[in-house]
């Protein structure tokens, strides 16, 4: 006889990701001939640098990196990242430190598990990254959301985390510059929180993905820069793939304090053993190679962001605050929902979204995705004219101011 419970209960909870799941339906949809426009893959669009594919080609030919190596990271890598943690994020850091993993979701998962047991509760500001609550769920822990709209420009608040803090607060989930909403917190904003945070005991874990993705002269200042005194109580989670377009390279990492490394090098060494020895040689070749392909990147899609938030701010009902930092716009389409559409009516976001793919053959990422209702992710990491010419036809779906 078959069994009834199939599936643990954890695992039935998780929830499918609602980005992949709109990419696939867009790339689903592009293969029976449709002439989709697809906004909501969180990746670029350019290729590896040379310098960082050249550097795996000479990995592949040396015996060694057939082996198995150290579960946390080859040595070489683990100094590259400590190096670039004080570059970038104000932290010196010993090597030991690091722990390399397969992407930064791996990270985000072993940090979220290091710190969060059953019943804890991590405070987790909305718009969010879809995964974040998934994983919570998976540590036993229960999310809390802290909500700020785009009257805030999507930052929360010292006040609002104060309000939703309780004695099962453990830890904050602190994201600058954001995805979803390219948000960037000041150095001001990131300091106030950093501060409540020591002062109260809650871990921090800052998620630096896309810590290297700022325009107009902005900086993010990591949390642990702001707040020096939380090294005992702050993890750093980062990777090569935004930044230097590795995202099927799968390398991330994690820096922490000695015992949470050490927890979770020994839960990494029983859930993957070492990251791929090719990858984490390009990911050296990438932390420490020349800046100018990354600085090209980052010019195009400083060109994109400004393209994006002109024109799609000219759709009716669609409110676009002007990110800072990562590749996203996050519009506020409230104004569009409640309202009928060709003889259908559009209540939710999710249906918003259903209705540009089927009219527009655009593909936006809804707000459910990533907390309330009433928003749509699209990611400007796509070429010039079919950013261009997706707008258009959102423009000509609902008109322009």
């Amino acid at each position: 006889m078959a069994p009834t419970n199939r599936l643990s209960a954890r695992v039935a909870a998780i929830a499918e990701s609602a980005t992949l799941k709109v990419d696939a339906k867009a790339k689903a949809l592009k293969a029976e001939g449709r002439p989709i426009i697809s906004y909501a893959a969180g990746e670029p669009d350019f290729p590896t640098p040379q310098h960082v594919v050249d550097a795996a080609v000479e990995a592949v030919k040396d015996p060694k990196n057939h082996r198995y190596t150290p579960a946390p990271g080859l040595p070489e890598l683990r100094q590259a990242i400590a190096e670039k943690t004080s570059r970038d994020s104000g932290w010196n850091v010993e090597p030991t430190q690091v722990i390399v993993t397969n992407g930064g979701k791996q990270a985000v998962y072993e940090a979220i598990n290091a710190i969060i047991g059953d019943g804890d509760e991590l405070l987790l500001p909305a718009p969010y990254w879809t995964t974040y609550p998934e994983v919570v769920k998976l540590a036993g822990g229960e999310t809390v959301e802290v909500f700020a709209g785009a009257d805030q420009n999507y930052k929360v608040t010292v006040e609002q985390l104060e309000a939703a803090r309780t004695d099962k607060t453990k830890a904050l989930m602190f994201v600058s510059p954001s995805n979803p909403t390219g948000a960037v917190y000041t150095p001001e904003e990131t300091k106030a929180i950093g501060e409540w945070a020591l002062e109260h005991g809650v871990w921090v874990i800052a998620d630096e993905i896309y810590q290297n993705l700022t325009y107009d002269g902005v900086k993010a200042t990591s949390i642990i820069e702001a707040v020096p005194g939380l090294a005992e109580q702050v993890i750093l989670v980062n990777g090569v793939a935004k930044s230097f377009a590795m995202t099927g390279w799968r390398v991330g990492w994690l820096v922490a304090p000695t015992d949470i490394v050490k927890g979770a090098s020994n839960h990494q060494s029983h859930l993957t053993s070492n990251v791929n020895n090719i990858a984490q040689r390009a990911a050296i070749a990438a932390i420490t190679g020349p800046t100018e392909p990354i600085d090209a990147m980052r010019d195009a899609f400083n060109r994109r962001r400004k393209l994006m938030v002109e024109e799609l701010s000219k759709v009716n009902g669609f409110r676009v605050p002007t990110p800072e930092g990562a590749f996203y716009v996050y519009a506020d389409v409230t104004e569009l929902l409640g309202k009928e559409y060709d003889g259908r009516t559009v209540t939710t976001s999710l249906d918003l979204a259903d209705y540009i793919l089927e009219e527009a053959e655009v593909a936006v990422v809804p707000g459910e995705a990533f907390g309330p209702s009433g928003y749509v992710r699209l990611s400007y990491a796509l070429g010039d004219e079919q950013l261009l010419e997706g707008v258009q036809r959102i423009q000509k779906l609902f008109g322009t101011k």
